[in-house]
């Protein structure tokens, strides 16, 4: 029997805090210490919610949790300060992410990056990707609508100019996996500190040798673990 041969996708759409960049744990303690420095309680739990979310509505249930004398605006600032300060030390990448950037771009698909962190934020981690990484870049400061809805993602294959049903999205929340689907994009979960959940929406446990076929391959055979 021959081998069988997978379309490699259109474009693939990369969410990037958790999903590219292990910033995941950096978020959760910056949560709990700004809520904490001003006598709250946050859990976990409390972080767990917000994986994924649109930073606006994060900082709104930061500041009602944790009881801030602060606007939602005002905690969002906080926390992408804190934030960039450590990125501009380090950046720790998702294993295998970069490998797979590169193995995309060789087979000649391109990329583009979609986050609901600031513009301000992923422009470092861009700027640590040889040029031309990404042929759109995505933000949540610059959507009307954030994850789960789907504009984000239709954003940016429309930049991309290509049909977000030829897309390939990797998530590791549920919200953005959420965002994905309803874009009507093909999906691959690679779920980091929460779970992802979603009928039809196969999860990996790792993307380290991960190629641009067996992108492909996983995302049409739709299954629920690798």
């Amino acid at each position: 029997m021959g081998a069988v041969h997978h379309t490699l996708p259109a474009a693939v759409l990369w969410d990037m805090d958790g999903t590219l960049v292990d910033t995941e744990p950096e978020w959760i303690a910056t949560e709990r210490a700004l809520v904490m420095s001003h006598g709250g309680t946050w859990t976990d739990e409390d972080s767990k919610k917000l994986v994924g979310s649109a930073l606006i509505e994060a900082g709104e249930y930061i500041r009602v949790r944790g009881g801030l004398p602060m606007t939602a605006e005002q905690v969002v600032e906080s926390m992408v300060d804190h934030i960039i300060e450590r990125l501009k030390e380090s950046i720790a990448w998702r294993p295998g992410a970069r490998e797979l950037l590169t193995d995309l771009r060789a087979n000649g698909v391109p990329c583009a990056l979609v986050t609901m962190s600031y513009r301000r934020l992923a422009d470092i981690v861009v700027s640590a990707l040889p040029p031309d990484t990404f042929g759109a870049v995505i933000t949540g400061d610059e959507v009307v609508n954030g994850k789960p809805h789907p504009e984000p993602y239709l954003r940016a294959a429309g930049e991309l100019g290509v049909d977000i049903a030829d897309c390939i999205v990797i998530e590791d929340s549920t919200t953005g996996a959420r965002a994905g689907v309803a874009a009507g994009a093909r999906m691959v979960a690679a779920p980091n500190v929460v779970d992802v959940d979603l009928p039809g929406v196969p999860k990996v446990t790792t993307l380290v040798g991960m190629r641009a076929v067996d992108l492909a391959s996983i995302a049409e055979m739709g299954r629920t673990s690798v």
